[in-house]
């Protein structure tokens, strides 16, 4: 299976350090949650897994394999996908268009029964559906690529909770790593979700404050969390 790591990863936009020497391992298959105000480094920590921004120091781990000059179209080539938080999806194609981009062949079965709500959609335009149907559609997107590691920054946002709860057992359900970026823990996560391990790691101002189970996160959420030692 696909296991990615950060070791020691720092990252600076101009004169300023995004990253901070972060740490970090996303098992696999399994579910890795960051948390994080805005601005405090957990899209940077997604797209220096996708290798949409070079590190500055540290290293990117894939499977035991230092990737850190890959590019990011190579790292996709190679199975990874990654899901940003805008500009997902084409919005000038079609939605069986997007769709088509990750199954040329029209497969579009376990993308519909994961979002049936997309199955009236396909002749419409992508550009011309809500936040939430785009983010239903980027995702399934990943979902068709059978990529053996998806990262995906704030895959819930625009959705209604019915469909984000349904989202989320989707994700754990994937045989890969799975890494999200999200402002707060989703619901649901404490609980235990099946055999593939769900792991969080809290950031703040560019630096790992927490790393754990979701159980053992403090109920106040990453701000309330004392920096990790050692």
């Amino acid at each position: 299976m696909s296991t990615l790591e950060l070791r020691a990863a720092r990252v600076r936009y101009g004169p300023l350090e995004a990253l901070h020497g972060v740490r970090l391992a996303a098992p696999a298959p399994g579910l890795t949650v960051l948390l994080g105000r805005n601005g405090s480094g957990r899209t940077t920590v997604l797209r220096a897994l996708a290798g949409t921004v070079p590190l500055s120091a540290g290293a990117v781990v894939w499977d035991g394999t230092d990737v850190t000059r890959v590019s990011a179209h190579e790292r996709a080539r190679r199975g990874l996908c990654f899901v940003p938080d805008r500009q997902a999806v084409f919005g000038s194609l079609t939605v069986r268009e997007n769709l088509a981009l990750a199954r040329p062949d029209g497969a579009f079965a376990p993308a519909l029964d994961a979002y049936p709500e997309l199955g009236p959609l396909l002749g419409r335009g992508a550009g011309t559906l809500s936040g939430g149907e785009q983010r239903m559609l980027a995702l399934s997107r990943a979902l068709l690529a059978r990529a053996g590691v998806v990262l995906v920054d704030e895959p819930t946002q625009g959705m209604s909770p019915p469909v984000a709860a349904r989202t989320y057992g989707l994700l754990r359900g994937l045989d890969a790593c799975v890494v999200v970026a999200e402002q707060r823990l989703p619901p649901g996560l404490r609980a235990p979700g099946g055999p593939a391990a769900t792991v969080v790691y809290a950031l703040r101002r560019g630096e790992v404050v927490f790393a754990g189970e979701p159980g053992e996160l403090p109920e106040e959420g990453p701000a309330a969390t004392p920096p990790v030692t050692g």
